[in-house]
């Protein structure tokens, strides 16, 4: 009966159907390749394009045919674009070799050792995901700046003879480090975790000790995961404008990032050098990704075999304590310290603290500039329209991810490929970039899009697709084959089997997809820093205006706001898929009795 039922199934499924059968299917594939045009190609054709043009695209002298290479020779032999690069290159490559150290450090702690509290702080040290790279920067700048700075205040108050300079590239480098680190974690925990520990119980057996087991075996096997981890890294933080420009603009350290935003500030605007820069950005960070996934799918990286043998803990004896104070060290410095400084700043009336008695002076603190922040308009709608384009963002990014991952996943339709490859060329594309692609796509065309909250959505949507549908992909591969195969042999159509099968079964990875979405859109600022006017502006995107026109208590007011709002957001976004997940889990999702009886 079940090969009977596979064959049937088969055939229902071949990419040969005919009639009207293979007619939908061929409609199917073909509206959702439009989706994705739309939605990512055309945008990145209309940046190339303007990266090979003189002018802009609300030029008159602007022309689709105007073709030349001057823009990208010019960005290319630019001495400050040179410098820019450069520059990027740095600091991103040092601040993922920072991050690898504390991310594998962390990964250790948490899987290899008998630290005391080591699980409370692997999960408390993912609280800096949370924590904009835009915000950590400005408490650090608060906190280091070589006049001002909170923490040169207190060291000062020692009498010791050196101060700290967040605005330099060791600056730059330590926050990508601090903030960064809990990616290469996430990555190095999952591999020490799924690796054969019978390699580790060979070398102890055989009288190897723990350490040189840890450099010559463990490190060895997990090193595709770690060099992963670590060009993700960089080419995350290849496109990060916000630290660069709080760090790095007072010590004159352009970035990548940073210049392209100073084209677009320009006296005009140079939107075809922008542009052109963009596409540099967009080869090198594609570059990243192929090497990336090239580790991750190599064979070196299989550390996952059949046996069940547990991970092999180190016992640390007295030095546990030393591994648990660094971990409490690196919360202090990647949480505590910063929010603290946020407060320290956003409660008091004045920024100016002339000594270290002076920070204790409670005359001098109040909510005056929290009373300015909220007396503005824009930092109510900026909430509310956040809301708006988060979960409109999430509930479209969670349909056209199921959508596309069934397809991808759970059929034999051809061209399924190519809408794989498309879904996921945005990886490759910088947020910054894509909040260009997007101006030069929609803002010469007449049609209401440009300045818009649908705009802000569908350009949160292209970007965060890719992160949404390796979670999507991989729920939708867990599910076997047998429970369609089976429906389909009882008479349900497609439809039916995906609402009535396939959607319960698959829930969890569904409110995975929307979270993360949700969280990336209300978090990130790149892709629309571009896009918006006053009424459409979110909270990331007030904060950039506030820093070029507040003082710093409003800034560090708002930081603290947007903290707090994203971790409140995200905390219900995570409870209502908790209970869509029970939701989706109890569910029936047999067949009806007389279906049955039919099979």
């Amino acid at each position: 009966m079940t090969d009977v039922a596979a064959s049937i199934a088969t055939q229902t499924r071949a990419p040969k159907a005919s009639g009207s059968r293979g007619l939908a299917g061929r409609v199917w594939i073909g509206s959702l390749l439009v989706l994705l045009t739309m939605l990512v190609l055309y945008p990145l054709f209309m940046l190339l394009l303007g990266a090979m043009s003189k002018v802009g695209p609300l030029s008159a002298d602007f022309s689709i045919w105007a073709i030349n290479f001057e823009r990208l020779v010019g960005v290319a032999t630019h001495a400050t674009a040179q410098r820019a690069l450069m520059n990027s290159f740095i600091t991103c490559g040092l601040g993922t070799l920072l991050a690898l150290v504390i991310g594998l450090f962390f990964a250790w702690m948490t899987e290899r050792t008998d630290t005391p509290g080591k699980q409370v702080i692997g999960l408390v040290g993912l609280f800096p995901l949370f924590v904009p790279p835009l915000v950590a920067a400005i408490a650090w700048s608060l906190l280091g700046s070589p006049r001002t700075g909170l923490l040169n205040v207190v060291i000062g108050a020692t009498g010791l003879p050196f101060r700290l300079n967040m605005f330099s590239y060791e600056g730059i480098i330590f926050v990508f480090g601090v903030y960064y680190a809990p990616y290469v974690y996430l990555f190095a925990a999952a591999a020490l975790r799924n690796m054969d520990a019978s390699l580790e119980e060979a070398a102890a057996i055989a009288g190897v000790g723990p350490m040189r087991t840890l450099f010559t075996i463990t490190m060895p096997v997990i090193a595709p995961s770690l060099g992963s981890a670590a060009l993700l890294c960089f080419v995350v933080t290849l496109g990060v404008w916000g630290v660069p420009a709080i760090l790095g603009t007072q010590a004159k350290i352009p970035a990548i990032t940073t210049y392209i935003y100073t084209l677009f500030q320009g006296n005009p605007p140079d939107y075809a050098g922008a542009a052109a820069a963009s596409i540099y950005l967009v080869l090198i960070t594609g570059i990243g990704v192929l090497l990336q996934r090239w580790l991750h799918s190599s064979r070196n990286a299989v550390t996952v075999t059949g046996k069940s043998t547990r991970p092999r803990v180190m016992t640390l004896g007295r030095w546990k304590y030393l591994t648990l104070a660094i971990g409490i060290l690196y919360l202090l410095i990647a949480v505590v310290i910063p929010m603290l400084a946020l407060m320290f700043i956003a409660f008091r009336r004045f920024i100016f603290v002339a000594s270290f008695s002076a920070m204790f002076d409670t005359s001098l603190f109040g909510w005056a500039n929290f009373d300015k922040l909220f007396a503005d308009p824009h930092t109510m709608l900026s909430i509310w329209n956040s809301l708006i384009v988060g979960v409109t963002t999430a509930a479209l990014g969670s349909v056209l991810c199921f959508a596309l991952g069934y397809t991808i996943v759970r059929t034999r339709l051809p061209g399924r490929s190519v809408l794989d490859i498309v879904a996921t060329l945005p990886v490759a594309v910088p947020s910054l970039v894509i909040g260009i692609s997007y101006l030069w796509a929609w803002i010469a065309i007449p049609i209401g899009l440009y300045g818009t909250l649908g705009i802000l959505v569908l350009a949160s949507l292209a970007r965060y697709l890719p992160d949404a549908m390796k979670s999507m992909t991989g729920t939708l591969g867990q599910a076997h084959r047998e429970l369609e195969e089976a429906s389909w042999v009882c008479g349900t159509g497609v439809l039916a089997t995906i609402a009535r099968i396939i959607l319960p079964i698959t829930w969890s990875g569904v409110a995975a997809a929307a979270l993360l979405i949700f969280v990336l859109s209300i978090r990130e600022y790149g892709a629309t820093l571009f896009l918006y006017n006053n009424r459409t502006v979110l909270m990331p995107l007030l904060l950039v205006q506030l820093i070029e026109v507040s003082n710093l208590g409003i800034v560090a007011a708002y930081s603290l706001l947007q903290v707090a709002v994203l971790i409140g957001l995200t905390a219900v976004g995570w409870a209502i898929a908790r209970i869509s997940r029970r939701l989706g889990t109890a569910r029936p999702t047999k067949i009806s009795t007389r279906e049955g009886a039919n099979a």
